[in-house]
């Protein structure tokens, strides 16, 4: 049987209804948690499967990067949305780095706060990550 995902209007509770598909318009839905028939249907989120070569295509379209140099806010997002695109862990320093920008600081005042950034980490193989802001 299907599942149908639905919100109180009342209480604001989520919660699934389990009915067949003759069952779903015609069968009365109440809340699970405080009865009322005051609900709506949620609409169910949908995945779409993308290869890494879309991913990244997709972030390199340069009209996504037309203003970012002014715009440390937005640089934060689409650094934070990169980095979640890559799926793989990234250092502490990219989220520091990106909650910074996303705060509003300039990608100079980040770098006098954190002079060292982007330098190699003691015992890390191969050095830190450059993550310096040059032009």
């Amino acid at each position: 049987m299907p599942n149908y995902d639905y919100t109180c209007s009342n209480c604001h509770k989520r919660f699934d209804v389990f009915m067949t598909y003759q069952e779903y318009g015609t069968k009365p839905v109440a809340c699970l948690h405080c009865g009322s028939s005051n609900v709506r249907r949620r609409a169910p989120r949908v995945r779409i499967l993308k290869s890494d070569e879309s991913r990244m295509e997709q972030l390199a379209d340069p009209s996504a990067l037309a203003g970012l140099e002014n715009d440390p806010k937005a640089l934060g997002q689409m650094m934070r949305k990169m980095g979640s695109e890559m799926g793989e862990e990234l250092p502490a320093e990219f989220d520091e780095v990106v909650d910074r920008l996303e705060a509003g600081q300039s990608p100079d005042e980040i770098t006098n706060a954190i002079p060292d950034l982007g330098e190699d980490s003691p015992g890390a193989p191969g050095g830190g990550a450059d993550m310096s802001f040059d032009d």
